[in-house]
């Protein structure tokens, strides 16, 4: 039904989903196919430029359950595993994904986002979602009567409002129900900011590791180094606010140059590439919403909650929100008695995966974790374990929890026997996490 009344278009759906990238495009055509009237608002129009280009091996499923595994294959490079080098360690230490606990899924892909988050939001319409594009969510209010409506624009200046019966916030970083409600905060345990560019002619490795991300670590953070299709590398480089504050009069494009240089490794490898896009930059990187669900909404993916991307568990934890999402509305909607029950499931999951992977992303830097990265071993099946958090393999059956609870046994172990370095590790993290007031360069 479509009302218009002082040039704004009203109408009704089931469920609003503000915002289409992966977390929108994964809750929106699941509850489509459960017979729902679904609509997604995206402020830009795919495809569009983004970050979080490498996925995950239990990104897979997912893929084939929504029906785009083969659509998604035609435009990703082939990731085996993950490399990591450090300048504290003579050799690079390689994971492969076909090592973890479950060899089922011994790959995943690195994609171009603005061809895969195209390939979700036309995969949502086809399933039968109401997409808009250039059109950007401006006010919400919840109503007495358990309903929402959801003001909207496009870019042509019209205005919409949409009463739904549940309100999807997948708007990412815009983070619009968080800031809405004042419940999104930087996150105390971790701070760190990003800037990154896209790269031709970048040196790769030989054979299938050609496809494998490599996380280079260096004196003020880390890098990634991610290669893609058509001999296009995704560089970024996440570091602490003190360094960001030493930015002065250089441009964003120089200064990440300028990081390059600070890591021989990554420097050699990009001697003869070249910068083929705008390079951007982040800042607030990682924070924490203080909920992500009410009575009629969600809130999901980064929407809720970022960590740092050094793991690149960032679109798996959106999609898995998704799914997650369109089962917990199924059954408020369908079964309002077992509402509570289902949010609080919602909760738990939601929680679950920043939580496995940030106890792993707060000490990676600690310089006894490293060691335990660069030289890994399989007692108690430890490193097989880590593989499957590594291949995102956390949300399922596999076995990998007590093995985990060995890894962290022996972590803390290894602190205790070296408590110089460890109180020098754990001191030099806080002096890196705190705030520092740096220059405005950030385009988000």
């Amino acid at each position: 039904m479509e009302q218009q009344t002082n040039n704004v278009v009203r109408q009704q759906c089931d469920v609003l989903v503000i915002g289409g990238g992966p977390a929108g495009t994964t809750v929106a055509p699941f509850l489509a196919e459960k017979g729902y009237k679904v609509v997604v608002l995206e402020k830009s129009r795919h495809p569009r430029f983004h970050i979080g280009e490498s996925l995950l091996p239990a990104n897979l499923p997912l893929f084939e359950r929504m029906g785009i595994a083969e659509q998604v294959k035609a435009i990703g490079m082939v990731k085996p595993g993950a490399e990591f080098v450090s300048p504290h360690h003579d050799m690079p230490q390689c994971f492969e994904f076909a090592d973890a606990w479950d060899k089922s899924i011994p790959y995943a892909y690195q994609v171009k986002r603005d061809e895969f988050d195209t390939i979700l939001i036309r995969n949502a319409e086809k399933k039968g979602v109401e997409v808009h594009e250039n059109c950007k969510a401006k006010k919400v209010d919840f109503l007495p009567d358990n309903t929402a409506v959801i003001r909207a624009q496009h870019d042509d200046g019209q205005e919409f409002e949409w009463q739904a019966r549940f309100v999807v916030d997948a708007s990412g970083r815009d983070t619009f129900l968080a800031n809405r409600f004042q419940i999104k905060h930087r996150n105390p345990k971790h701070n760190s900011s990003a800037i990154y560019g896209h790269f031709t002619g970048a040196k790769r490795h030989e054979g299938q590791a050609a496809g494998n991300i490599t996380i280079f670590w260096f004196e003020h953070g880390w890098f990634w180094f991610i290669p893609m299709m058509n001999d296009t590398t995704s560089i970024g480089m996440v570091t602490w606010p003190y360094y960001m504050k030493t930015i002065g009069q250089r441009n964003i494009e120089q200064f990440l140059m300028d990081g390059i240089a600070m890591c021989p490794a990554l420097a050699e490898r990009l001697k003869e590439a070249k910068l083929v896009n705008k390079v951007e930059a982040t800042g607030n990187f990682s924070y924490v919403s203080e909920r992500n669900h009410g009575a009629n909404y969600l809130l999901l993916g980064d929407a809720y909650a970022f960590i740092d991307p050094v793991f690149s568990s960032g679109v798996l934890l959106a999609m898995n929100s998704g799914l997650l999402g369109a089962e917990a509305i199924d059954t408020c909607l369908q079964k309002p008695a077992q509402a509570a029950a289902a949010l609080k499931r919602f909760d738990a999951l939601m929680k679950h995966g920043p939580k496995e992977f940030s106890w792993f992303i707060y000490r990676v830097t600690n310089p006894i974790m490293r060691d335990f990265f660069m030289y890994p071993k399989n007692i108690f099946r430890v490193k097989e374990a880590l593989l499957s958090v590594l291949a995102g393999d956390i949300f399922g059956k596999t076995p990998i929890w007590r093995s985990i609870f060995m890894f962290k046994v022996l972590y803390y172990i290894a602190n205790i026997l070296q408590p110089k370095r460890a109180y020098l590790g754990w001191k030099r993290r806080h002096f890196n996490i705190r705030p520092v007031e740096v220059p405005a360069v950030y385009n988000a």
